[in-house]
């Protein structure tokens, strides 16, 4: 090799090495993988919530008038359940373990609302942003600034900042106990295919859950009043820096899912009420939405990995299995069902000694505030919220909290 050519490799590699160095590491391979063979569902998974769920390919049932499922889904794991009763209508590798991407922050929201009040202020460490991967989402969490609890849940649910995750988890004793946590509520959720390596959903080795799973995160979070409002905001204002002697500037923070919000060539779904999306380059684009129609059925569905390469396709596969969920609604056989926690055994033993529910218990008490009462934290575009009808399902009397909100909010 003449010394030019030497002297081009070296500078090259030069330059390449601290980019490889800064590259997030992959939990599997990489989903875009040149000439590779797309990977294979294992031919059994977990049975949580039937047998047909742990089955490998497409699981749906028969009934008189069920329509046919959309063509063209392109995901590599797919579920479409009734969010009121668990009944799953439809499911494509339900239970195959996989990179969750930012929807696992979901888990992280349903495990660390109840624990931190939207009030308390927090002033950021430098400490509390370290550990974050290279390319993270980000809202625009400063050090030495100060945020409300509420702040940084905007920031988790419109931007899925992982900077607002790190700093929540500081606030909840820091990353290592915040995972313990959530694996634990994992856990007790009957989660069993996911395995908790970062609070943010970035691409680790060995972090999966499945689009099961994701559907049990969705549904046991849509029981907080406060995790409803904030995955169906579609604008806030997020603090901006504090300058001397000045008001504190403030700039808006869009919700990214598009389904939400009708950005990037989507219509906004009717009815929909979030929940959350993600995207990595090992995950692919993942994405949970529920979505209430005019006679007052929820339909909730997960989308993971769609191999298209439309740009939307995870939306436009979730759009399309929303509409396929409330048209066979009432009319296919469930394939399986969305269990509920281990806990709401309990809970439902304790019910029963007393008449009302307990005012620490937030899985079981009644939903029963008015509109007028929910709008008050939203101003002039409040959401139009239904009444507090409680559904208890059989399995384990697990209360499911129907105020959906019907609009995005800003």
């Amino acid at each position: 090799m003449s010394g030019v050519k030497k002297t081009a490799v070296t500078v090259l590699s030069a330059a390449l090495l601290p980019l490889l160095a800064a590259a997030p590491s992959w939990a599997g391979p990489r989903a875009d993988a040149a000439n590779a063979k797309p990977p294979q569902p294992p031919a059994h998974m977990s049975d949580v919530g039937g047998a047909r769920l742990g089955l490998a390919g497409t699981q749906v049932g028969t009934g008189t008038g069920v329509p046919a499922l959309p063509k063209e889904l392109t995901g590599r794991s797919w579920i479409v359940s009734d969010a009121q009763t668990g009944d799953v209508l439809a499911a494509h590798n339900a239970h195959w373990r996989l990179p969750p991407a930012s929807t696992l922050k979901m888990l992280f929201a349903d495990t660390l609302l109840p624990k931190l009040p939207s009030t308390e202020q927090h002033r950021v460490a430098a400490a509390d942003l370290q550990g974050m991967g290279a390319g993270s989402s980000l809202v625009g969490v400063k050090e030495n600034e100060t945020y409300s609890v509420r702040d940084l849940w905007l920031g988790v649910f419109l931007r899925s900042g992982n900077d607002a995750v790190h700093v929540l988890a500081a606030m909840n004793g820091g990353v290592a106990g915040t995972v313990r946590d959530m694996q634990r509520h994992a856990d007790d959720l009957q989660a069993l295919d996911t395995h908790v390596v970062s609070p943010d959903g970035y691409d680790m080795p060995g972090q999966v859950s499945s689009a099961y799973d994701l559907s049990l995160f969705a549904r046991s979070g849509l029981q907080k009043k406060d995790f409803r409002q904030y995955c169906s905001t579609a604008t806030a204002q997020f603090p901006g820096d504090q300058k001397k002697g000045k008001k504190r500037a403030t700039f808006q923070i869009q919700n990214t899912d598009r389904l939400l919000t009708g950005a990037n060539g989507m219509t906004p779904y009717p009815g929909l009420a979030g929940v959350k999306n993600g995207y990595t380059t090992n995950a692919g684009n993942t994405y949970t939405g529920v979505a209430e129609d005019a006679k007052g059925r929820v339909v909730l569905v997960t989308v993971m990995n769609p191999s298209s390469k439309e740009a939307n396709a995870v939306y436009k596969e979730a759009a399309s299995l929303l509409n396929w969920g409330f048209a066979a609604d009432g009319k296919v056989t469930p394939v399986g069902k969305l269990v509920p926690p281990k806990s709401a055994a309990t809970d439902t033993k304790q019910a029963g000694a007393s008449k009302s529910p307990s005012a620490g218990d937030r899985s079981a008490r009644p939903a029963v505030a008015t509109a007028s009462q929910d709008s008050s934290h939203v101003g002039a575009t409040a959401l139009a919220i239904i009444g507090g009808v409680l559904v208890v399902l059989a399995a384990g009397g697990y209360v499911v909290n129907r105020r959906w909100p019907r609009h995005p909010r800003a």
